[in-house]
């Protein structure tokens, strides 16, 4: 199983909130900096995690994301069912399959597509950010590294 850059992007945003003390701000360009990944492309993954209730955007001068619930409420499994847009494992009309009356890869691929979501479903973003102290050292690193000028 491949997730989409897309579902990479909302998970690694997440889990970088998860180790912000509880109610700070962040900007969408600090994060997409952070990872060095296109701010417009973020802007749309947070917007769809803040849609689903996953973070909190304040808008103004001084606005930002946050968390809106608890590292331990957000199940993973869920988020990357709300991020992923073919849970299929296969696309059988793109382009269209001449297999598909007789085919049982598909029907092997959902289940194993089950299978992960399964196993996804068994943590949450505190399991993921349980080691906040060596996320953050990354993180700073990240931060120092984003903060120096180009030469």
């Amino acid at each position: 199983m491949k997730l989409t850059t897309y579902t990479d992007f909302g998970l690694r945003t997440l889990m970088y909130l998860a180790t912000l003390p509880e109610g700070e701000l962040t900007s969408v360009a600090r994060v997409s900096g952070l990872y060095d990944i296109s701010r417009n492309h973020l802007v749309k993954v947070v917007n769809q995690l803040a849609r689903e209730g996953y973070i909190h955007a304040v808008r103004g001068k001084n606005g930002g994301i946050r968390l809106a619930r608890t590292p331990s409420d957000i199940n993973i499994g869920q988020v990357v069912r709300a991020l992923e847009n073919n849970l299929n494992g296969i696309d059988c009309g793109s382009p269209a399959c001449h297999l598909v009356p007789a085919c049982r890869l598909r029907d092997a691929l959902k289940l194993a597509m089950d299978a992960f979501l399964q196993v996804m479903d068994g943590y949450t973003l505190a399991d993921l950010s349980g080691n906040r102290e060596e996320l953050m050292v990354i993180f700073n690193q990240l931060e120092m590294q984003a903060d120096k000028p180009s030469s």
